[in-house]
């Protein structure tokens, strides 16, 4: 990908580096599409484990396959998601370890907080 080297060059050993970090981090969820991506693989569906390959995606968002493949590849390359080949797919899973439960500490603060703003009551 064309910023790896831009992004390579820092490292978040202090706490300035790591304030660097912060617009890739939020940059990658801020994109709608793959934020719907990463809500996507959040949902348990028919494989136990979350995972989902493209064409799932695809038929799950309604986004056109190129678009998906590119989104996962930004999501991946950030380390929001993991993909694992299974004979002629990949599958793609949300990052358990980090993403999943942020996502989870973000829809409680959205609940009490953003849906009160969107329907009026604060």
């Amino acid at each position: 990908m064309a910023h790896i080297k831009k992004h390579s060059e820092v490292h978040c050993s202090t706490g300035s580096s790591l304030e660097k970090a912060y617009p890739l981090f939020f940059g990658t969820l801020a994109n709608e599409s793959r934020l719907k991506i990463v809500n996507v693989l959040r949902k348990r569906g028919k494989n136990s484990n979350g995972s989902k390959n493209v064409s799932e995606i695809c038929a799950a968002t309604g986004f056109e396959q190129s678009m998906v493949s590119h989104n996962l590849k930004e999501l991946e390359y950030h380390g929001m998601v993991f993909m694992q080949k299974k004979g002629k797919f990949r599958y793609y899973t949300v990052n358990e370890k980090t993403i999943a439960p942020l996502l989870e500490l973000i829809d409680a603060h959205m609940k009490e907080y953003c849906c009160e703003i969107l329907e009026g009551k604060r």
